[in-house]
């Protein structure tokens, strides 16, 4: 009897975290069109400046826009690139401990990447929040700051939670539930 509720139980968590990741997954997706856009866009406006400055008219405010693309693409790059593993990192003497050890080892430095990340990101929707309130605009262009700030803010978000899913998954491991 108990170990049917358990199945059940685990069932029903298996359930949970596959809407979890498949809903967490659709963001990431989002976002990694969102950066692709912009990469796209960041691309399209230096060729069209650098052809208009050639015939001596650039296009005015490229380099603050430019700017803008540049951080959406960062922003909404991150969850993507950390799902897929591809962030660098240094794993020599790592590679050479036990498995359980090594689990354990992504388990601390995601979780101290997952604190630092949520604490930008709360610090991202205080100062968007600011910027709105004072109204701050770029120099050349007028755009309202705030939206940019947001944009990077929820990218930061759904990075995190995409830190919190490969920490729960880590953890499954270290279980040898996976």
């Amino acid at each position: 009897m108990a170990s049917a509720i358990q199945h059940g139980f685990k069932h029903q968590q298996d359930n949970d975290m596959t809407l979890f990741s498949k809903t967490l997954d659709k963001f990431s997706d989002i976002l990694k069109i969102i950066g692709g856009v912009a990469i796209t866009a960041m691309m399209a406006l230096t060729v069209f400046d650098v052809v208009g400055r050639f015939f001596k008219h650039p296009i005015f405010g490229s380099i603050e826009i430019i700017g803008f693309l540049a951080a959406i693409t960062v922003a909404a790059a991150l969850p993507y690139t950390h799902k897929m593993d591809g962030h660098v990192g240094v794993e020599l003497l790592v590679r050479l401990l036990p498995r359980k050890i090594q689990i354990g080892i992504k388990i601390i430095t995601q979780t101290l990447t997952l604190f630092l990340f949520t604490l930008i990101s709360w610090q991202m929707f205080l100062y968007a929040k600011e910027l709105d309130k004072t109204g701050e605009v770029s120099m050349n262009l007028g755009f309202p700051l705030h939206y940019l700030v947001y944009l990077i803010a929820c990218g930061l978000v759904v990075f995190s939670v995409t830190i919190i899913e490969t920490i729960i998954e880590n953890l499954m491991k270290l279980r040898g539930n996976k």
